[in-house]
């Protein structure tokens, strides 16, 4: 890509951009950038992969002769461009700093190219200036200047342009917007199997919704987002008015109409759909149990029919309508019409999900998620023998595989892995288990196959998200919060309000000075933080961190950083530590049946920080997620199916339960007079503060009434310096795809 180039539209990842008239797209939305900012951004889009240097922008913006701050001019127009991208220094997606060198544009960049000639009868869609265009390229990323050898790269062949369906009400300008996203995908989906003179055809895509709204899987919370097919629809959950519901999607055009589903379902999470495609699986995947009832209902609402008294976290049907298999713990059940008891069909390493049955019914594989590993991982057995195999063992260390499905024609089998970081889509060939092949390579998140009913297409995710920090304001509105703690997650501050050390949504942990100075990240690349504390006298930091591959475990380092010193020596998991007033020693528990559900016994404990004695408080069993108060005369904890909050009186040595429908992330106050808590299971989704120690309960903010631009869901990340809540909101857009494998 050259200067002469950059007068086309291009494309990067969900953006678009426009020389000629200035503008930035996202989606159909125009994002503010001031001219500087864009200047330098269109700057680094003419050498995608290439060093920019610093001496060039200061040419090519203000002159070999002008005098200006340029270290500051340059470094503010770049945080400006980092801002509108939802980009980081210390984690780009799109701009890499080079110290003391330059900068350099990492993502791949599709050249959308104005169509010269038309052939008669050309079914137009116009761009918002009324230019027609049909085609783009992406471009691959060149070799960096300073490379050691030349390469001549032979371009790549254009993606067509298929028709897209118009959903009503849908403006020219948002549907060009759509079109740009699906060929950005089109164009990082096909990627290059290419001798020094030819270029395979890349995949062909077609976008099918267009609105965004899919629900995301959270691995984390067994929460797989699966779908299902009939031949003529999709089935999945969708976000409406801050809310999963569970959807069906036509596949010709793309309409998105919420299915009829009984108010005992309260927010469906599919499992299977019945071989003949006329009735779905459905369980509560928001139920804070590990083990859900099991209903069926059809494929065009209706009434709900509960699958006997059976409880399960996931479900398929039988090949030849043979009854039901269903997960509980970590053993396979079959149901069958015939027989009152569910019959145990085999034990496992772990808890099933994602059970897919080869189209023959002569093989079943499915993922195991790992509740002290966190690992996902894809097994296999047969009817006959009912021993589990592992697949793809030494494809990815420690294991990231899951949610695969076999074509209708039993050709090929298409799983997810974030093999490499990113989630993407891989094919084995047929039955084999070795020597996968990778059929996307971002930018989206590409996730939750589906195999169409018959041939070789399959449907799948392509999802991209991200997360601002917001505060409740004196009116009770939710408004961003600016500056270092913008893409924070979880945030503590020290008791004097000097320090504040939070998590971002990059799985870092940072602390700094109150005003943002003396930044510093605490957690090394090896360990992913939750959250963190502040001992009472700000000199050490407790982190709830796990290294990949293992258990969540409590550390302690010193809030300049340096050694992380694990406070515990245990295979199970430890999370939430809470200091005691005097610093000597830790409160913590477990984590709850949400983050995976492991055999340890759940209670709460103390640990003595100096000598690692654990005591175990009374009473405790069944208890998770400690809260130490300031004053240390209470610790708040939560029932492990978050429906009651309880509060032990340290003197007294009892447990009292507080007047709330459920709690999560419960917060103290500084002077201990109130305990803040997320009501996660109430509709309203509110922020209780609870007066403490007589209950009285006020309500802070609904979240489910305040929820703005697209947010899928909120998490309460703590109290800022004038004990306000601060909210995480996730902002997530996901769209379906097919692809015709060959």
């Amino acid at each position: 890509m050259t200067g002469q180039d950059i007068n086309a539209r291009l494309s990067f990842g969900l953006y678009e951009i426009d020389v000629h008239t200035g503008e930035l797209w996202k989606a159909g939305f125009r994002i503010k950038l001031q001219g500087q900012p864009f200047k330098v951004l269109t700057i680094l889009l003419e050498k995608p992969g290439q060093v920019v240097t610093r001496e060039e922008l200061q040419t090519r913006l203000w002159g070999k002769d002008t005098v200006v701050d340029f270290d500051h001019s340059l470094g503010t127009a770049i945080n400006k461009i980092r801002e509108a991208l939802g980009d980081s220094a210390e984690n780009p997606r799109f701009i890499e700093t080079l110290a003391r060198r330059g900068y350099r544009f990492i993502a791949p960049v599709g050249v959308i190219e104005p169509a010269a000639v038309l052939d008669p009868g050309t079914n137009l869609d116009l761009t918002a200036n009324g230019r027609p265009t049909t085609r783009l390229t992406v471009a691959p990323l060149p070799l960096p200047t300073d490379s050691a050898a030349a390469t001549t790269l032979t371009p790549p062949t254009p993606v067509s342009v298929a028709p897209v369906a118009r959903a009503p009400g849908i403006s020219r300008l948002l549907l060009w917007s759509l079109i740009a996203i699906t060929l950005c995908a089109a164009g990082a989906i096909g990627y290059y199997t290419a001798s020094s003179h030819t270029v395979a055809d890349p995949p062909h895509i077609v976008q099918i919704t267009h609105n965004g709204h899919l629900a995301p899987s959270v691995d984390t919370m067994e929460n797989l987002a699966a779908a299902a097919t009939d031949g003529v629809h999709l089935y999945a959950s969708t976000i409406d008015g801050g809310h999963s519901v569970l959807s069906t999607i036509s596949i010709s055009g793309g309409l998105v109409e919420p299915l009829n589903i009984p108010s005992e379902v309260a927010s469906p999470a599919l499992g299977d759909i019945s071989p003949d495609g006329s009735r779905l699986l459905l369980r509560d995947h928001l139920s804070p149990e590990s083990e859900q009832p099991l209903w069926i209902v059809p494929t065009t609402g209706g009434s709900a029919l509960r699958v006997g008294d059976v409880l399960a976290h996931d479900a398929t049907w039988m090949p030849n309508n043979g009854g039901i298999l269903y997960a509980n713990g970590t053993n396979l059940y079959l149901s069958t019409i015939t027989s009152s008891t569910p019959q145990l069909y085999a034990s496992l390493p772990g808890r099933a999900f994602w059970l897919r049955w080869e189209p023959n019914g002569k093989l079943l594989r499915f993922t195991i998620l790992d509740p002290v590993s966190h690992t996902l991982s894809i097994w296999q057995i047969t009817p006959t023998d009912r021993t589990p195999h592992r697949i793809l063992a030494d494809f990815n260390q420690p294991a990231a595989e899951c949610c695969g499905v076999w074509t209708a024609n039993g050709r090929t089998f298409v799983f997810q892995s974030s093999k490499g970081g990113n989630n993407d889509l891989w094919q084995l060939s047929g039955l084999s288990t070795t020597n996968p092949t990778r059929l996307t390579d971002g930018p989206l998140e590409f996730e939750s196959p589906v195999a169409a009913r018959s041939g070789n297409r399959i449907f799948f995710m392509g999802a991209d998200s991200r997360s601002e920090l917001e505060s409740v304001s004196p009116t009770g509105q939710l408004v961003p919060v600016k500056g270092f703690l913008s893409n924070a997650a979880r945030v503590d501050y020290t008791r004097d309000g000097k320090w504040v050390v939070w998590t971002d949504t990059d799985t870092h942990l940072w602390r700094a000075r109150s005003d943002g100075t003396e930044k510093l990240q605490v957690t090394p690349d090896t360990l992913t933080p939750f959250l963190a504390r502040w001992s009472p006298d700000g000199s050490h930091i407790a982190v709830m961190a796990r290294e990949a591959g293992k258990a969540w475990q409590i550390y302690i380092t010193s809030a300049n950083g340096g050694d992380f010193t694990p406070l515990l020596h245990q295979t199970r998991n430890a999370a939430d530590p809470s200091w005691s007033p005097d610093g000597k020693s830790i409160a913590f528990g477990g984590t709850n049946d949400a983050m995976g559900k492991d055999n340890a016994t759940r209670t709460l404990d103390t640990v003595d920080v100096a000598t690692g004695a654990l005591q175990e408080i009374p009473n405790s069993t069944g208890l998770f997620s400690p809260r130490w108060s300031p004053d240390g005369r209470y610790i708040a904890a939560l029932t492990g199916d978050q429906r009651q909050v309880r509060l032990y009186t340290v003197a007294t040595r009892t447990w009292t339960t507080l007047a709330v429908p459920s709690g999560a992330d419960p917060v103290w106050s500084p002077d201990s007079h109130y305990l803040f808590l997320h009501a996660s299971l109430d509709p309203a989704q509110p922020i209780d503060r609870v007066t403490i120690p007589d209950g009285h309960v006020d309500e802070i903010v609904r979240l489910a009434d305040s929820r703005e631009h697209d947010a899928v869901d909120y998490v309460f990340g703590g109290l800022d310096q004038n004990n306000r809540p601060l909210i995480r909101a996730r902002i997530f857009t996901g769209n379906f795809y097919s692809l015709d494998l060959k």
